[in-house]
């Protein structure tokens, strides 16, 4: 590949990533007034989120085989364009099911785009610039997701939430454009053929991950109506069962559980997966609560301004999440930064009941700051505990296991929302932290790859 080429993959794979990752936030600040205008329940705005979050926990893992299969500029390219097509299909949506499906659609895009982009780069870039190439391809996802409560409350406000989503498509067609010209699409000459792939593992996954969150949506009408909750509980379980049976007999399951017994990646897979359960909701049900007539009653841009110094938190921290790794050590660095969620989750509660904008700000910049460490660092910890070779799988079990906590968060979160406010959303996520320092506490206390 040529030089210029080269480059142009690189800057269209990390103006896809900016993209994709402003739109995994900026829906947040949105929230509110598409509820007003499509009339849509909590359970559909819950499911905004959840269907964008399920699909990509369930396609990750095929996204990352795929690309190793067909190619990783096929299914970069097809990522792209998925998530262009469905991010039309939302800023055209009169109902809800139309968001949802655009959701799910853009779940799935995700899946196939982060793995097809980050090993074109991987690929494309000498091994002298690799790891700087891949460094910037990191940044500018979290670049845009921390960005993008402030995006999509400015565009809500200033013009339409649609355009939210007229913009994400316009941008990821353009990365698109630039991968169709400048990546080679098939895969490497060559390459030795992949196995199989193991479809009926697939389904089995993703019927577990779907059952389980309905479950949990069931149980706040248990009592009213416990088969919402009951039957799909035993379509999870049942689920979890026959995927546990069909993987272990497999030559090539769809997830090697040989990848699993590594305590040292549970952890870490965890500890991301941690991060995110705090992250979505908190964004979430923050701008819910500032922008209803019982919060703040702020507009959207307002919310977007005020949830900035979280995102400021984020975007810092995560930057300079390597040095201080370094400097300090994964287990001491992140022990502090859970305690520093579980110590601002409640100046976050207090502030927004008392309307303190001030201690407010300073809430959101110390757990903003402290979920950024586990955020950028967890997934590198848990890719240095296993070899080279299961890279591509562990690659994808861990942004599943991310995909998985932010939806299992945001369900859970609901729950709390719903009879307790945005003070037990805090609770919850207080007590999130909590389990992420017992999960950090039990990390190497050098970084592995000093």
């Amino acid at each position: 590949m040529e030089e210029a080429a080269r480059g142009r993959v690189v800057v269209a794979s990390c103006l896809g990533m900016l993209c994709l990752g402003a739109n995994g936030t900026a829906i947040m600040a949105a929230l509110p007034t598409m509820g007003r205008d499509l009339a849509l329940s909590e359970i559909d705005v819950e499911w905004a989120v959840n269907a964008y979050l399920l699909a990509s926990a369930a396609f990750i893992i095929l996204g990352g085989k795929m690309a190793d299969r067909v190619g990783a500029g096929r299914v970069a390219l097809a990522g792209l364009l998925l998530f262009t097509l469905s991010s039309y299909i939302i800023a055209l949506a009169g109902s809800a099911s139309s968001v949802l499906v655009g959701r799910a659609l853009q779940g799935v895009a995700a899946a196939f785009a982060v793995p097809g982009t980050l090993t074109l780069v991987g690929r494309a870039v000498p091994a002298e610039g690799r790891v700087g190439a891949i460094g910037a391809w990191a940044g500018f996802l979290m670049f845009g997701f921390s960005l993008g409560p402030l995006i999509g409350g400015a565009l809500t406000h200033l013009l339409k939430w649609r355009d939210i989503f007229w913009l994400n498509g316009a941008v990821m067609l353009c990365a698109a454009i630039g991968i169709a010209l400048s990546a080679p699409l098939r895969a490497p000459p060559g390459s030795n053929p992949p196995p199989r792939l193991d479809h009926v593992g697939f389904v089995l996954l993703a019927l577990l991950m779907v059952a389980a969150i309905v479950a949990l949506q069931g149980v706040r009408g248990l009592l009213e109506a416990p088969a919402r909750c009951l039957v799909p509980a035993a379509v999870a379980i049942g689920s979890l069962v026959l995927f546990v049976r069909a993987e272990r007999r497999r030559d090539a399951p769809f997830v090697d559980f040989h990848v699993l017994a590594h305590p040292a990646f549970l952890r870490a897979t965890a500890t991301g997966a941690v991060a995110m359960f705090c992250i979505l909701p908190l964004l979430m049900f923050l701008n819910i609560d500032l922008q209803g007539s019982e919060g703040l009653a702020l507009t959207p841009v307002e919310a977007g301004l005020a949830t900035l110094p979280m995102s400021t938190g984020l975007l810092a921290v995560s930057l300079f999440a390597p040095v201080m790794v370094r400097r300090f050590g994964p287990r001491i660095s992140m022990m502090v930064a859970m305690l520093a969620i579980v110590g601002a989750s409640p100046v976050v509660a207090l502030a927004a009941e008392d309307e303190a904008l001030v201690p407010l700000a300073i809430g959101l910049l110390l757990i903003g700051a402290g979920l950024a460490l586990p955020y950028a660092t967890a997934p590198r910890l848990a890719l240095a505990a296993l070899p080279p070779q299961s890279a591509g799988l562990s690659s994808g079990l861990v942004n599943a296991g991310t995909f998985l906590g932010g939806s299992l968060g945001v369900t859970i979160n609901a729950l709390a929302f719903a009879t307790g406010g945005l003070a037990a959303v805090m609770a919850v996520i207080a007590t999130a932290g909590v389990i992420g320092f017992a999960l950090c506490r039990a990390m190497p206390p050098s970084d592995p790859h000093r």
